[in-house]
């Protein structure tokens, strides 16, 4: 039996056998048959020479892909950096766009304010660049000194006012009566709902057109911009002298928090949102030293 497979030998057996096989190769001129040059190879040696040289065109052709602008030019490949570049000028267009809206807005907010109008959301919308443009050619541009001069006009008028009723502080003192500050009215509208702290009802309710721009009632930081259960979309934001006001049920927040926003810029837009709503309304608090007080007090609705 050992006798016949050593007489039949597998094929990997005769492979092997095949590979230690030595062959010569002759390079032969063909005209006169004289004798070029001689090889002697054999069959492993060939497979390992063509790997070797596979190999190296592979190594060759990533290189150049790898670490040449050759890479531009295969598909999906591409230019990360360009890339990111790309996306790094499509964020700041998205914030320049932002800040765009949102100066008009404040725009549209102080002049409703001055004319003491109520302005939509619809309004705003349909407000063209053109259209501001002619507004600005025709009235007069104010400059930062006149509108800080104008500021210190009716602050001064309300000051004088409460120095009459015998209510003003002391000298030094930073603590400013609130019969002394300024306030915006958030919209202009009737007052469903008053101010009842024994019934836990700590603001006023304000009746408004559909889509009614909320406005800022002072200058501050809007430090709350979310959404609860019972008030819906909620707006807080905290002023000078110890000052808080919350604007409740909106239909939708235009500022969040950490914004600085202006007396008489659109925070928000009137809706009707949070379980203790029944209606579209603004329910507006004026807090003072961590206490509520009633807002129809202190600003003409």
């Amino acid at each position: 039996m050992s006798e016949t497979l050593e007489q039949n030998p597998s094929r990997w057996q005769r492979f092997r056998e095949r590979l230690k096989n030595t062959y010569r190769l002759v390079i032969m001129n063909d005209e006169t048959f004289e004798e070029v040059g001689s090889y002697q190879l054999t069959l492993l040696n060939v497979y390992v020479a063509l790997s070797s040289v596979v190999v190296i065109v592979a190594l060759i052709v990533v290189s150049l892909i790898a670490f040449t602008p050759l890479k531009k030019y295969i598909p999906g490949y591409g230019d990360t950096v360009g890339q990111e570049e790309y996306a790094e000028l499509y964020r700041e267009m998205e914030d320049l766009k932002k800040e765009m809206e949102a100066q008009a807005l404040v725009i549209n907010a102080r002049l409703s304010t001055v004319k003491d109008e109520v302005e939509t959301a619809e309004e705003v919308e349909r407000r063209s660049p053109a259209a501001e443009a002619d507004t600005s050619e025709q009235a007069p541009e104010v400059s930062a000194e006149e509108a800080r001069l104008r500021r210190q006009v009716q602050l001064g008028a309300v000051g004088q006012a409460a120095r009459q009723a015998n209510e003003q502080p002391q000298a030094g003192s930073r603590d400013v009566p609130l019969e002394q500050m300024y306030f915006v009215a958030p919209v202009r509208g009737e007052i469903s709902d008053g101010f009842d702290p024994g019934a836990k009802h700590y603001g006023i309710d304000i009746l408004a057109p559909k889509n009614t721009a909320v406005k800022a009632a002072l200058d501050g930081y809007v430090f709350l911009a979310d959404f609860t259960i019972e008030t819906g979309n909620t707006i807080g934001i905290q002023h000078d002298n110890n000052v808080v006001t919350f604007y409740k049920h909106n239909s939708e927040l235009l500022k969040k928090a950490g914004s600085f926003v202006k007396a008489g810029e659109a925070v928000a837009i009137i809706g009707n949102t949070g379980v203790l709503s029944t209606g579209p309304h603004l329910h507006f608090e004026l807090w003072h030293k961590g206490r509520p007080v009633d807002p129809a007090d202190y600003i003409r609705w």
